[in-house]
């Protein structure tokens, strides 16, 4: 399970160094793509292989289904981690993203988010009130 809140930056080449804790889970490769609310997902292969197992089960007379499964394989990208766990973010996942230096890296527990920093504390800041809010909907035992 990916945790936690990182602030990596992209370097000159477009790199980003992934957090130390996750580079074991990448090591032999990883997929990005992008995600909601303008961020990219990050998967391990076979994480990206499990999540998008059902997707390719939905049937093809399905638009939102078709739709769906052109935008996330027509963007994605992979890639195996330098020994710096360093990985590349192509330029159409950077504009997509809005990443240009300071980024933040969160763990979202099957997979890892690549936010903007400024666009993940917008987005975290307009949660608060709905994270509280949500809590009588959580599934008992959570809380």
């Amino acid at each position: 399970m990916f945790l936690g809140t990182y602030t990596p930056r992209l370097d000159d080449k477009n790199r980003l160094v992934l957090p130390a804790r996750f580079r074991e889970r990448f090591a032999d490769g990883l997929v990005i793509a992008k995600g909601q609310e303008r961020c990219l997902c990050v998967w391990s292969v076979d994480g990206f292989k499990a999540a998008t197992r059902s997707l390719s089960d939905a049937p093809l007379t399905s638009k939102g289904a078709r739709d769906y499964l052109r935008v996330l394989f027509a963007g994605a990208h992979d890639e195996v981690p330098d020994k710096q766990g360093r990985v590349t973010v192509p330029q159409p996942l950077r504009a997509y993203a809005g990443l240009v230096r300071d980024c933040a890296v969160i763990g979202a527990g099957s997979r890892v988010e690549i936010w903007s920093a400024t666009a993940w504390e917008g987005y975290l800041a307009a949660q608060e009130d709905t994270f509280s809010a949500l809590s009588e909907e959580v599934p008992p035992g959570l809380l």
